[in-house]
């Protein structure tokens, strides 16, 4: 039996258990050339809460009464005669919020659970992993030197945007809410100084810690702190705009920039990021990730809870920000 979550309707604010339907249904039988994989791990990501919104995005919305989509690694355990998946091969995709996977194999792929945990799949080597890379490197142009500030700095993203900068030789400064992560941030991951957003008034955070300014702002939640950050932009900045987490569950419009008149001034950009559009390049970043890591020059945490029963509970801390790292729910064993 497959136990599955729908989304029932489309929520106002933030999610609820009503914005979901749980339900277990029997798996069926496979058809010529699909698959079934038995789902370890689903990402649980800030996108989310934009997929099942209505209206024009970059990706088509969750239909209602349709599976929730995620990410997923799995293992395939029947095979109807594919000719790329055989049974015992472990796969990530886009499976959905369920137990199990019925597929024909689009848009899945191998991983090799002996180079990297499978959770691994789904953060630093997955979607967050390519979005840091990609958003730093080729959206923000990146230069040995540049002072860069980082918002949600201990997310999946952000802690990841920081220890590349790092590695290329910045300075780098991450926004976080609350001490346990700000202390991570500078103790663990190697950033330069933190700001407490929580507890420390943003605006004397950044003027303490970038005096002389920021080059890059790579940014993952939009409102006070976009408008604070674009106060501090040196000349030629380059702002990256990858979320806005801080808006996904207003109830009112959300929020522009009023500082943003900082742009002309400084010559600067503003420029927003969708890591799809770099699918081609992904070999490139996991060889990167890979050597990085073995030379200890890089980390990446996942935090993980169980139970597909929680999985609005769990989808939750993206949003209070109780979590560190890339946030999975482990659906199997």
């Amino acid at each position: 039996m497959n136990k599955q979550v729908l989304l029932a309707e489309r929520p106002i604010g933030l999610p609820t258990e009503s914005t979901w339907t749980y339900q277990t249904t029997k798996i069926p039988e496979l058809s010529d050339g699909e698959v079934i994989v038995k789902n370890h791990y689903i990402s649980l990501d800030p996108a989310m809460r934009g997929w099942i919104r209505e209206g024009k995005s970059y990706i088509d919305p969750v239909e209602v009464g349709a599976i929730m989509r995620a990410g997923t690694v799995g293992e395939v355990i029947k095979v109807n005669n594919h000719s790329k998946f055989k049974v015992g091969d472990f796969v990530c995709g886009w499976g959905g919020v369920q137990q199990y996977t019925v597929t024909d194999g689009k848009g899945f792929y191998v991983v090799d659970p002996t180079k990297a945990a499978l959770e691994r799949y789904l953060g630093i080597i997955g979607m967050p992993g390519m979005t840091a890379y990609f958003g730093i490197l080729k959206v923000a142009e990146l230069k040995e030197g540049d002072i860069v500030l980082v918002s949600g700095a201990a997310g999946a993203v952000g802690s990841l945007v920081g220890q590349i900068a790092k590695i290329k030789g910045c300075r780098v400064v991450g926004i976080a809410g609350g001490k346990t992560k700000c202390d991570y941030l500078v103790n663990e991951l190697g950033f330069d100084a933190a700001i407490d957003y929580k507890n420390d008034n943003i605006y004397s955070g950044l003027k303490t810690h970038c005096p002389k300014g920021i080059d890059v702002f790579f940014d993952n939640v939009g409102g006070t702190i976009l408008d604070g950050a674009l106060t501090k932009l040196r000349r030629n900045a380059r702002v990256v705009i990858c979320g806005a987490i801080s808006q996904y569950n207003t109830t009112t419009k959300p929020k522009g920039p009023s500082n943003y008149l900082s742009l002309l001034v400084n010559r600067a950009s503003m420029k927003g990021m969708v890591v799809f559009d770099y699918q081609q390049q992904y070999p490139e970043a996991i060889a990167d990730y890979m050597k990085w890591t073995q030379a200890g020059l890089i980390k990446s945490k996942e935090d993980i809870y169980e139970g597909i029963d929680n999985f609005n509970d769990t989808l939750l801390r993206l949003f209070s920000g109780d979590k560190i790292g890339k946030l999975i729910l482990k659906v199997n064993k």
